[in-house]
């Protein structure tokens, strides 16, 4: 399996300049803000969006400044999202860390949140980056409406499958097919350089989003408990849908009472519901769904030259289905 430092090789250096530029352009001289924002950056993740935005960008030709602002204006916005989330979904953790909630209650979670949200819009005004912007613009727009369907779908437990994979197109796929069009779109490629680098992005994002759906069916490897935060917030996804579909009346009544039920919280919940996927191969079917569409990704990258910046991004795509967490 690759890891993420390995991908990372290929653009090291553009990785290395880039927190550098990221850091100045989060700098505020407004105390509050500026101790939320150092903790932010303090915790990043595996920079997979910035990852995705420069070796797309690289595959295709230099990156450049319109490179770095893409990059930042995604990583921007991507951390508003989450901030947001967060206060929706009363969470006091994210990656291990506590949220921003959590520490700053919720009014300055929101208030952080829109911030990111203007700073992201007026870095990509302020480079004359208006096309970039309305990538991203149209991506945060469609993130917005995959969480409001898979809200109004959880309340009614009630998805098909065309439906689910619309509701994670628009949810996840989306930001990152964001990330590899904004890449190219950076280095002055044709247009149609760019649609195909967006359709590798939204398969790689639908195989990615499909990955996040099965670890919630693992072990979480930290506590040794089923982890099951899908099936606690009444959230279909495809093993379980899958299983639904394939099921008699009975069953599936029995297992959307379950589902629907404030009684029988944590693992007894999670077990029966997890027995009943197994029984009808969901777990099996959605990791070959994944594998589909990450071969999908892979050979929309065919048409390029084969490079190691282009062997970098197939490995990120076997990365993203093969991760642990």
């Amino acid at each position: 399996m690759s890891s993420i430092d390995q991908i990372k090789q290929q653009i090291s250096g553009e990785l290395q300049h880039f927190d550098h530029y990221f850091n100045e352009v989060m700098k505020t001289h407004i105390p509050l803000l500026n101790m939320v924002i150092k903790y932010l950056l303090r915790r990043k993740g595996k920079q997979m969006r910035p990852v995705l935005v420069f070796l797309s960008a690289k595959l295709l030709g230099k990156p450049n400044d319109s490179t770095y602002t893409a990059a930042a204006l995604i990583e921007i916005l991507h951390t508003a999202t989450l901030i947001h989330d967060d206060v929706v979904d009363e969470s006091n953790e994210r990656r291990g860390f506590f949220s921003i909630n959590a520490l700053w209650k919720s009014k300055i979670a929101v208030l952080v949140g829109d911030y990111l949200l203007a700073k992201g819009l007026l870095l990509a005004i302020g480079n004359k980056e208006y096309e970039i912007l309305s990538l991203v613009s149209d991506a945060v727009r469609e993130m917005s409406e995959g969480e409001l369907m898979q809200i109004r779908h959880s309340r009614k437990l009630k998805i098909s499958e065309v439906e689910y994979f619309e509701i994670i197109r628009k949810k996840t796929a989306t930001l990152i097919s964001c990330c590899s069009s904004s890449g190219a779109k950076s280095v002055g490629v044709s247009e149609e350089q760019v649609v195909t680098m967006k359709r590798f992005g939204e398969l790689l994002g639908i195989a990615f989003q499909i990955k996040d759906d099965l670890l919630d069916y693992q072990i979480n490897n930290l506590t040794g408990k089923p982890v099951g935060n899908d099936i606690q917030e009444k959230k279909l996804t495809l093993p379980l849908i899958h299983a639904l579909e394939e099921s008699n009346v009975s069953e599936r009544k029995h297992i959307l009472r379950k589902m629907n039920s404030n009684h029988n919280k944590g693992s007894h919940k999670f077990k029966e519901v997890l027995t009943f996927i197994t029984k009808y191969n969901g777990i099996t079917y959605a990791e070959n769904k994944m594998k589909e569409y990450a071969a999908k990704a892979v050979s929309e990258l065919a048409v390029f030259e084969n490079n190691e910046v282009r062997q970098a991004l197939e490995k990120f795509v076997s990365y993203a289905i093969e991760r642990n967490k």
